[in-house]
């Protein structure tokens, strides 16, 4: 019950923040919000505050915001008489490109001040001290043991684990360690052994490697608020990096689609597994899930904010809307893609995380 109820809670929060960034700005930009609805298909309540209708609808999967003049079909678009100023399409385009843009700003503000919030009052980590040191690789040459703690790399001080592994994997040449042990301090160095590997992107890369696995020592790290917004814009700006990149390489086929993606399914079943593990946790997952929508929102596609954003700037360059038509048959292109993908990517879904083989022999 839990785990289904923080599926449901996390996918509504990352959705009605999205919703909410069109909402804000709209009303700040003078446009009339008719309705701003969470959840599709039968109202279950609604209440009316001002213009606009809140509404609470059956499937809570999802939102929108419905905005006066907003639709091609409204009758101050099917007459010549010109839009009212209260009107979506009543307003410049570029603040109509603002009102698009607010959503996935929104989500990826959101993502950056949950990373923050995140920071400041600790996730656990695994430390930097080594749990195993592998025969006839060269830490176990050089000397290292288990229960070391290292201290720096290369002169580089050591957080945590991850930055211990990213650091060792970017070297090729002679690798200077500063570990503890036994409360004394020691330099020690080792040259890796160079192998190629296929990083999480399919891409073949060299990496260093020294033959050292982590203890299960956890630590809980705070940071001061300055030191907390930079690694969170940290993180914000690696997930958009390796977001793009796995997007480009899927494209021009670098990068299996099966191993890459995930759909409903696996967000469920990655949401109900994490928020097992402890609310911390959960909130790293709806940071992720809250910058990875808001990304995805901004690609130039037709039933996105993306394609709405890409409709509007050929406007401004030709000097009037796009056709009605072509606007129509472009989005349910979009739509058709999108709805085929999603099929895709729920079937991975159902192989990898077994599901058939659950009702199946």
């Amino acid at each position: 019950m839990i785990s289904w109820l923080a599926v449901l809670l996390t996918l509504s929060f990352i959705i009605v923040v999205h919703e909410w960034g069109h909402f804000i700005m709209a009303r700040l930009i003078g446009v009339k919000v008719e309705r701003f609805s969470i959840g599709f298909g039968p109202k279950i309540i609604g209440v009316t505050r001002g213009d606009t209708e809140y509404c609470l609808c059956l499937f809570p999967f999802g939102g929108y915001v419905k905005m006066a003049g907003e639709s091609e079909g409204e009758e101050s678009q099917r007459s010549a008489i010109k839009p009212k100023p209260w009107e979506y399409r009543g307003r410049s385009i570029w603040e109509r490109v603002s009102i698009v843009l607010a959503g996935p700003v929104v989500n990826y503000l959101v993502g950056f001040l949950l990373f923050v919030l995140i920071f400041l009052v600790g996730a656990p980590i695994l430390s930097t001290r080594i749990g195993k040191v592998m025969e006839d690789y060269p830490a176990a040459q050089a000397g290292l043991k288990e229960g070391d703690r290292i201290l720096s790399v290369n002169g580089r001080a050591m957080d945590n684990w991850e930055e211990v592994t990213q650091a060792i994997h970017s070297q090729t040449g002679p690798i200077e360690l500063k570990i503890e042990r036994q409360g004394e301090s020691r330099i020690v160095t080792v040259q890796p052994t160079v192998k190629e590997m296929t990083n999480l992107l399919g891409a073949t890369v060299r990496v260093g490697m020294v033959g050292i696995t982590p203890s299960e020592e956890v630590e809980t790290r705070r940071y001061p608020l300055p030191q907390a917004i930079v690694r969170a814009a940290g993180r914000i700006y690696t997930l958009t990096h390796l977001t793009l990149e796995a997007l480009w390489r899927i494209a021009t086929g670098g990068l299996s689609l099966k191993e890459s993606m995930t759909g409903p399914v696996g967000i469920f079943y990655l949401t109900s597994s994490v928020a097992q593990q402890g609310f911390i946790h959960l909130l790293q997952l709806i940071a992720i899930l809250s910058t990875s929508l808001g990304l995805f929102n901004i690609l130039p596609l037709p039933v996105l904010d993306g394609g709405h954003c890409l409709f509007l700037l050929i406007e401004r360059v030709k000097g009037s809307p796009v056709n009605l038509r072509t606007q129509e048959w472009l989005t349910r292109v979009g739509m058709g893609m999108l709805l085929l993908l999603l099929v895709v990517v729920t079937y991975n879904d159902l192989i990898k995380f077994k599901i058939f083989g659950r009702f199946l022999p």
